[in-house]
């Protein structure tokens, strides 16, 4: 049985984890580091990058480089690719693929099955659009679970004693508040808020509006018109956020950031902490009321909490903690790796799905079996006479949940009904989310109020909802798994679950090639040395079919992209290669025998 893997899919920077010996590990990626940049990258030959290297050409490549695409999920956003239009699940998914990739390199087998975490204030479609790009990815996603969380399961494996804390989770795009409560291995969450439209980005975009503000003032220049120079802000804005973190000033350098009719115009501005606070302190602000709505939800004074939790790689900057001690009165936390514990409750919870609700291996709470109790964190209603929002599951409800509720026809005679489910905390449908519509027709006529139709709600422990309505008086029922108009169709999941495996087919032969293609280089090298430093003759016949199959190897190599080579190029290639392994291999052996030295990494001589 193939391990289970946990998943955090962030907006900036994603990390997956697996459970070894009873405790959760971070995978590090195949350029070794433990998170993953959550960008993806197009170039214009054709290739798809994803991560540290889709990052790095961000500036040069600006217009087909996609980044915080998670903003995204759960919308009709698209991005328009060479000719082709792409979901933010299928983007989501190259993210999630290269994640799968990597575990699979680290554990040396398969990986099917997956736990990934979402921000706790994520709506259904926002859930439904993440299972999606997961099942794209090759992944069968067992769970999806809340961020805080995750957060609080890697905080409690070595926290047993009975206590209520707060899980402050401050991303590169959302923002999330989490009051949960430990006890006996049981996690219930208490209440939860947050805004989806919250994080490092923001903060980051801040520091890009200055600058442009400032050059346009002292240069002239309006760099906003330059793709291109844009990239490069926002490069230098996020490190000069983090720099900001541990030290009081950041400079920005950049040289060549544009040219005018005087010539090159150079950036170099000097941003202090002071300036950086009172630039984005009405983004820090916006977290109080998530905060104070969460503990008056939860019914608790701040007093009554045990620990404060800082998740998420924005709650290093030194203006969260003093934020969280004036609202909160208490010093938060760091003793969790902000980065990286998100991805290891999602792995703890795979281990515990795989096991049956035990770790094997582990010791206290998780060798016990640990026990999630999460909640919803949107009202779920029904539009009734009027445009009004009628709740049949309130926020911060427990999941799963079942709820029902009977309501009638409004008109005589009627003998169907649209049932428009909707999300969100207002009292009239047109100010929430519409998370579907369904018709339940053949209904007995008779006149209004006497037909009953049931209406019930079910939320899975994903936060997945299903809605059903029946009429009591005919039997008839019509149920609907909600999508939203904004997430794919099974259709379309299996036409981009094809597209992800023949890219995925077609990155393995490009790969192949390329290695082929150094392979070849490394022997023709090799051969070639040997010709040279090789003191005993060989006969000349046998020197002359060396040389020719080298120089034919050499004409097969004379390609600018190897691993764009057609199939017909890397036949040639393969079989050059073979026939000169085949003519050299008495060349090596005296070039061997004479003190030549044999790389040891080269399978090919």
């Amino acid at each position: 049985m193939s391990k289970v893997i946990g998943i955090d899919l962030g907006t900036t920077n994603s990390c997956v984890a697996v459970v070894e010996g009873g405790k959760p590990v971070v995978i590090a990626n195949a350029e070794g580091e433990r998170t993953t940049p959550s960008v993806v990258a197009f170039t214009k030959d054709g290739e798809r990058l994803v991560g540290g290297a889709a990052k790095r050409q961000l500036a040069t490549n600006a217009g087909r480089t996609v980044t915080s695409i998670k903003r995204e999920m759960g919308t009709d956003y698209r991005v328009r690719i060479d000719g082709k239009e792409l979901t933010a699940q299928e983007i989501s998914a190259m993210i999630l693929t290269k994640l799968r990739r990597d575990a699979e390199s680290y554990l040396g087998e398969k990986v099917t099955e997956a736990v990934i975490t979402v921000p706790a204030y994520f709506d259904d479609s926002q859930r439904k659009a993440t299972q999606d790009a997961g099942r794209i990815a090759g992944l069968d996603v067992l769970r999806i679970i809340n961020e805080p969380t995750a957060a609080a399961v890697a905080y409690g494996l070595d926290n047993e004693a009975p206590q209520k804390i707060l899980v402050y989770d401050l991303g590169g795009g959302t923002f999330d508040v989490s009051i949960i409560e430990i006890e006996d291995g049981t996690f219930t969450v208490l209440a939860t808020g947050g805004d989806t439209r919250l994080g490092g980005d923001d903060f980051d975009q801040r520091i890009v509006d200055h600058l442009v503000h400032e050059f346009k003032k002292t240069d002239r220049i309006d760099l906003t018109r330059d793709p291109a120079a844009m990239g490069r802000l926002k490069e230098e804005a996020e490190k000069a956020k983090k720099e900001l973190s541990s030290s009081p000033t950041a400079q920005i350098n950049l040289p060549f950031i544009a040219v005018g009719k005087d010539g090159p115009h150079h950036m170099d501005v000097t941003l202090t902490r002071a300036q950086f606070e009172m630039m984005t302190g009405d983004l820090l602000a916006r977290t109080i009321d998530p905060v104070n709505n969460a503990l008056r939800d939860a019914g608790i004074s701040a007093g009554e909490l045990g620990k404060v939790l800082l998740v998420g790689g924005s709650t290093r900057m030194p203006a969260v903690a003093r934020q969280v001690r004036e609202i909160l009165g208490k010093e938060p936390s760091h003793a969790l790796n902000p980065d990286e514990c998100v991805a290891m409750g999602a792995a703890i919870q795979g281990g515990l799905l795989q096991g049956g609700g035990k770790l094997a291996g582990a010791t206290g709470a998780a060798a016990q079996g640990l026990v999630l109790m999460d909640v919803t964190p949107l009202t779920l209603s029904i539009e009734t006479l009027g445009g009004v929002a009628t709740p049949l599951i309130t926020r911060n409800s427990m999941i799963p949940t079942r709820k029902s509720q009977i309501f009638t026809t409004a008109r005589p005679m009627q003998t169907s009904v649209e049932i428009n489910v909707l999300q969100g905390e207002r009292h009239f449908a047109r100010d929430n989310k519409s998370l579907g519509k369904f018709k339940l027709n053949g209904i007995r006529s008779g006149f209004s109020s006497r037909p009953q139709i049931e209406v019930t709600f079910d939320i899975d422990v994903n936060g997945v909802v299903k809605v059903s309505a029946k009429d009591l008086g005919t039997g008839r029922e019509q149920n609907i798994t909600i999508t939203g108009s904004t997430n794919l169709s099974e259709r379309e999941i299996q036409q981009a679950m094809a597209d992800a495996a023949a890219y995925e087919a077609e990155d393995a032969r490009r790969k192949q090639r390329l290695e082929l293609h150094n392979h070849a280089e490394i022997l023709a090298f090799k051969v070639e040395e040997a010709l040279n430093k090789t003191k005993k003759e060989l006969e000349k016949d046998e020197k002359n079919a060396v040389k020719t199959d080298l120089a034919n190897l050499r004409r097969c190599l004379r390609k600018d992209k190897p691993e764009r080579m057609n199939d017909m190029e890397e036949t040639a290639l393969r079989q050059a290669k073979e026939k000169l392994e085949a003519s050299a291999a008495h060349l090596m052996t005296l070039y061997y025998s004479e003190g030549g030295q044999q790389d040891p990494q080269d399978p090919t001589v």
